[in-house]
């Protein structure tokens, strides 16, 4: 993790929607309420990314929780490093592993989890999940509760 900036870059700004996921700026605030064990879910119904074989789109349900440590991810920032995906070419597995270690790398938390719940193409959906370690004793684990395929709705 590096050094906090003075003031999140995206908060309150109007902010262009980034090129890529490499050139997306995520912001990190400080944990509000730090050494107190809680869960925080981010869920992107919408997320979209694009084959990397055949250029069509994809898109998939994303469930991120994580377990703050010194910091908090600033939520639009978020928003827009997703919104990075849009126009990138890559596997299921590498968006979904990718932004959950992205995540860790950068903010720190005590423990994180992503789910990945792919819509089919070619007839298959494909469900990707990664996650940092075991997940904090104590710590409430509610379930990521996306359907199994039946339409995802």
């Amino acid at each position: 993790m590096t050094d906090l900036p003075t003031a999140p870059l995206h908060l309150g700004q109007s902010s262009a929607l980034p090129a890529s996921p490499e050139a997306a700026v995520l912001d990190y605030v400080p944990n509000p309420r730090p050494g107190k064990p809680y869960l925080v879910r981010f869920t992107a119904p919408e997320f979209t990314s694009l084959c990397p074989v055949t250029g069509q789109p994809d898109f998939a349900h994303l469930v991120i929780d994580y377990a703050p440590g010194a910091t908090i991810v600033e939520s639009k920032s978020l928003k827009l490093f997703l919104g990075a995906f849009r126009n990138h070419a890559a596997f299921h597995e590498d968006c979904t592993v990718g932004i959950g270690e992205r995540l860790f790398a950068e903010m720190d938390p005590v423990w994180l989890r992503i789910g990945g719940y792919w819509y089919p193409r070619g007839g298959i959906p494909i469900d990707v999940f990664w996650q940092s370690g075991e997940p904090p004793a104590g710590l409430w684990l509610p379930a990521q509760d996306v359907p199994g395929y039946r339409g995802r709705g």
